[in-house]
């Protein structure tokens, strides 16, 4: 099993897709799951599947389904890794893990066979698209009605930080929610010889720039808001008629990322009230919320995981991940599996690094995590 799930990880890593287009992973995962007799349906969208496993024969309707859930698309960016497995895709690299959980998954779908007739209830394996695209895939699973009926939801996310045989737990915030925005700012140009004649519009983007974090923190202070681009102008001697900022709005909290376009049109106009101030639109886009894990299940993982491996406190994140739209609608946990080996004395490479890899023993470790967790709450919630 775990040999078999390290060779499927390698021709995912070396055949990474990026959101949206991930046809041949979605292939892969519905032959191998239909060679066991399952029945995957492929989303809507054309990538991404789910796959019950009924647990017993002749289940009643109101059997407990609990949901596994793996993101499967990968990040646009090189993989500069010397290894045999390594993209064959220039531009395109599993550098955040997801191969891994796909494997992990897989592998827990194929230990879960093992264990029909045992319990009543069904598993329902979620192998998400367009996780690092906002909204994320988990919108059209939603969408498509498959969380009716699932108490509750389980994943994880790999961890360089954490060894190998680690588990990360956190109750509450786990990630950030996070948000997308642009501003444009607006005036009439003119000469830089004479500024006093128009809008400099750079001065008052690099105001906005050096100010905007700051105001919003001062108004909320669960905020995290950071620019990753700044535009105006394209010659020395022009004062533009338009700039543009863009970054992203980040919070650990539900309520306030409610309010996330609120507080930026606070503090914008708060920086832009002058007079002489330009005219300024904002385009807000909603990512993600926060991942929230249920005390109550959180609980229940601390409890059956020491079994499986070390179980640790793991620290609140400002990354954002969609499996947070399914804690909108059903109480879950999200997990770190921990890929580091200790022993090998290479550095922990981060998630999204171009040389980021891990300790393979890491999926057969997410394979039981992920088979324990399902098969324990079933049990549990039947009454066995």
């Amino acid at each position: 099993m775990s040999g078999e799930m390290i060779a499927f990880r390698r021709i995912l890593h070396s055949q990474p897709e990026l959101s949206g287009a991930e046809y041949v992973t979605t292939e892969m995962l519905s032959e191998r799951l239909a060679v066991e007799g399952l029945t995957p349906h492929v989303l809507k969208t054309g990538t991404g599947l789910v796959c019950d496993i009924p647990m017993a024969e002749g289940l009643p309707p109101d059997a407990p389904i609990v949901a596994l859930r793996a993101d499967i698309d990968a990040l646009a960016m090189d993989d500069r890794k010397d290894v045999p497995y390594r993209s064959q895709h220039p531009g395109v690299a599993h550098a955040c893990g997801h191969d891994v959980h796909t494997a992990a998954l897989l592998g827990a779908a194929l230990q879960l066979l093992d264990r029909r007739g045992t319990v009543p209830g069904t598993v329902r394996l979620i192998f998400e698209p367009s996780e690092e695209t906002a909204p994320g895939g988990a919108i059209d699973v939603v969408n498509e009605g498959w969380l009716h009926g699932v108490q509750a939801i389980f994943g994880l996310h790999c961890d360089p930080r954490l060894d190998v045989g680690t588990i990360g737990v956190r109750e509450g915030s786990l990630t950030s929610a996070s948000d997308h925005f642009e501003i444009e700012l607006r005036g009439p140009g003119g000469h830089t010889a004479r500024p006093e004649q128009t809008v400099d519009l750079v001065r008052w983007a690099g105001r906005v720039a050096a100010e905007l974090s700051d105001v919003v923190h001062v108004s909320e202070p669960k905020t995290t808001v950071v620019l990753g681009s700044v535009h105006g102008g394209a010659a020395p001697n022009v004062i533009p008629s338009r700039a543009q900022l863009s970054g992203t709005f980040r919070t650990p909290d539900v309520e306030v990322w409610r309010r996330g376009r609120h507080f930026l049109t606070e503090a914008l106009g708060e920086i832009l009230s002058a007079p002489e101030a330009p005219e300024w639109d904002l385009a807000y886009t909603v990512g993600v919320p926060p991942v929230v894990n249920d005390p109550d299940v959180t609980a229940f993982v601390r409890e059956v995981m020491p079994a499986i491996a070390s179980v640790v406190a793991t620290e609140q994140s400002r990354g954002g991940d969609s499996f947070a739209w399914y804690q909108e609608h059903v109480p879950g946990t999200y997990l770190r599996l921990g890929t580091h080996d200790p022993s090998s004395g290479a550095p922990r490479r981060d998630l999204h690094s171009a040389t980021f890899d891990v300790d393979e023993r890491a999926i057969g470790i997410g394979s039981a995590v992920l088979d324990t967790l399902a098969y324990e709450w079933l049990i549990r919630r039947s009454g066995w």
